[in-house]
């Protein structure tokens, strides 16, 4: 029996059901609405983001953007953040980036499945498609994988922990503590 290979169009029929529809290389991914850490940690992360980039005016911080990259490859990411520059370029007339932001973060769900899409799945996407960092938030283990571009693909830079902070070169200047971050989670005081 055949696999369905899903599109971008197939997304548009999808209901408004508070899921969240992805597809990467013609597979369709479903992941149920985010919980409480989860969210927290997303919030956390992209205020960050934001008062470094407003601060700097070096560009933007986006929660849950469309990224279409192609008809096959249709994602939402928790978090992106895009230069000035490339977000001129990369955004679509309807409201969506068509090409790699700079900076990826995504937040872990809890399950075997949802961290196989972002430790595995996601981040192949992410590197064939020239996202120069992405950030894969353990908020359950309390520490962020990163992984930074090393010639044609992502890898694994570091694994900051709870008493470090996080830095990125893509961002002079830029420091979060891991320590305030996860201390804003539930039952962490």
């Amino acid at each position: 029996m055949a696999k369905t290979r899903y599109t971008s169009a197939d997304l548009e029929r999808f209901p408004y059901d508070g899921k969240r529809y992805e597809i990467i290389g013609g597979e369709l991914f479903v992941s149920k609405q985010p919980g409480w850490e989860h969210q927290i940690m997303c919030t956390a992360i992209a205020v960050g983001l934001d008062t470094w980039s407003v601060a700097t005016n070096r560009g933007a911080t986006a929660g849950a953007p469309g990224l279409v990259f192609a008809e096959d490859d249709d994602v939402a990411p928790d978090i992106v953040w895009i230069s000035n520059e490339r977000l001129e370029s990369a955004l679509g007339p309807e409201g969506h980036l068509h090409a790699a932001p700079e900076l990826v973060v995504e937040v872990l769900s809890p399950g075997a499945r949802n961290a196989r899409r972002d430790r595995e799945i996601k981040l192949g996407l992410y590197s064939r498609r020239g996202v120069q960092e992405y950030w894969i938030v353990d908020w359950m283990k309390r520490r962020i994988e990163v992984f930074r571009r090393d010639g044609n693909t992502l890898g694994l830079a570091g694994t900051p922990t709870i008493d470090d902070v996080l830095q990125s070169p893509l961002l002079p200047g830029f420091v979060l503590s891991l320590r305030d971050l996860f201390a804003r989670l539930p039952g962490a005081h």
